[in-house]
């Protein structure tokens, strides 16, 4: 029988294996902040994963691992919440104030929901919805049948109205779906499905997702809703090296949510965070960011692969960590987690979210939902 350590990472490398493979301006003051909440998959999620790398390989912390960027070696307890930040939306979280902690970890069989709970007063923190390989609205997502969660956004935002019954007004939220989305109708037209069809199933995810926040967040009370647009991945280190055709349809099923997202919400009072924009600026503009890396994963497969035992080999940033001369490292020599940009094939580093968290700060200020100078 393999040990729970080795069920756990065999389960995680399935999941990353099939990502990679698929992957109003305001004043100096504003409106007070006590929650962030956040729905979405694998790029907000803070750690659901994370007993795949105990170091104990017990299941419990400290984890090497768990979030998908470069880690650091810090256990991920929320009371640390404020100086490990590593991504985005937790770096945008404690600039507002508060903490958000993961709304469930583990996997199908075995999770908890709302870990952060076992202290009192995080009970209402678990808002970080988002999970590695989820959809829309389908639940098998990327890595489901090996085990992974894969809870989908439709399914995270009624979780959500289960805990609390409604949003609040002081609620900030952030809504970012679609991105497995796409990498299964890449792979599926890989397969043979028609480009035409999965373009199609892309329109018909977005649509979902414009339901989702009109009629289950904003008419359940939220007033400050961000809705993030998918990014152009087709200049990810995954997908940089592929034919023109593969990399135009990527760049059309991209759109083609983002459009049907904004058709969807028209007339609805929310607010976008163009991540098309942010990451083709960054990929095209580097040195502005601060960065001297923006083609190629920092992250080591063969320092992985060593790190797991044999149990990783594709490189994934969920089993990367940037903690020097260590012997859980898995960074390639001379990498940097904040001058590259890419951890793995699709996910940014340490460095990469604190940019993109850079990028939200600066947009929440211009919609006047916090204070210019917070």
């Amino acid at each position: 029988m393999a040990s729970r350590r080795q069920w756990h990472l065999s389960v995680l490398s399935a999941i990353v294996g099939a990502v990679l493979l698929a992957a109003c301006g305001g004043g100096d003051s504003g409106p007070s902040t006590t929650r962030v909440v956040s729905f979405g998959d694998s790029l907000s999620d803070l750690g659901t994963y994370a007993p795949a790398t105990s170091l104990a390989g017990t299941g419990a912390a400290p984890f090497f691992g768990g979030r998908f960027t470069t880690n650091t070696h810090t256990g991920y307890t929320a009371a640390s919440n404020s100086n490990t930040a590593t991504i985005w939306v937790e770096w945008v979280a404690t600039r507002l104030g508060v903490v958000i902690t993961q709304a469930a970890v583990g996997f199908a069989t075995t999770n908890i929901a709302c870990p952060a709970a076992a202290n009192p007063a995080l009970a209402s923190s678990c808002t970080a919805y988002g999970q590695g390989g989820s959809r829309v609205t389908d639940p098998n997502g990327i890595g489901k049948a090996g085990g992974a969660l894969t809870v989908p956004v439709v399914t995270q935002v009624a979780n959500h109205l289960t805990r609390f019954t409604k949003f609040e007004t002081t609620d900030i939220v952030f809504m970012m779906g679609g991105a497995n989305d796409m990498l299964i109708q890449f792979g599926a037209a890989a397969q043979g499905l028609p480009p035409a069809t999965a373009v199609a199933n892309m329109q018909t995810a977005g649509t979902e997702l414009a339901a989702i926040v009109k009629d289950q967040i904003v008419a359940k009370g939220a007033t400050r809703v961000a809705v993030m647009t998918l990014p152009d991945i087709a200049r990810f280190p995954a997908f940089n090296q592929l034919p023109a055709a593969d990399t135009a349809l990527l760049a059309q099923l991209a759109t083609t949510f983002n459009t049907a997202v904004a058709s969807g919400l028209a007339g609805v009072d929310v607010r976008y965070i163009d991540n098309q924009i942010l990451f083709s600026d960054i990929v095209a503009n580097p040195a502005k960011y601060g960065f001297t890396n923006v083609t190629t994963a920092a992250c080591d497969p063969a320092k992985i692969a060593a790190v797991t035992g044999g149990r990783v080999t594709d490189g994934s940033s969920l089993f990367c960590n940037a903690a020097a001369g260590q012997p859980f490292n898995g960074m390639k020599t001379g990498a940097s987690a904040s001058t590259w940009l890419f951890a793995d094939g699709v996910h940014p580093t340490t460095g990469g979210h604190k940019a993109w968290a850079d990028y939200v700060i600066a947009q929440l200020k211009d919609f006047g939902w916090m204070p210019i100078n917070q």
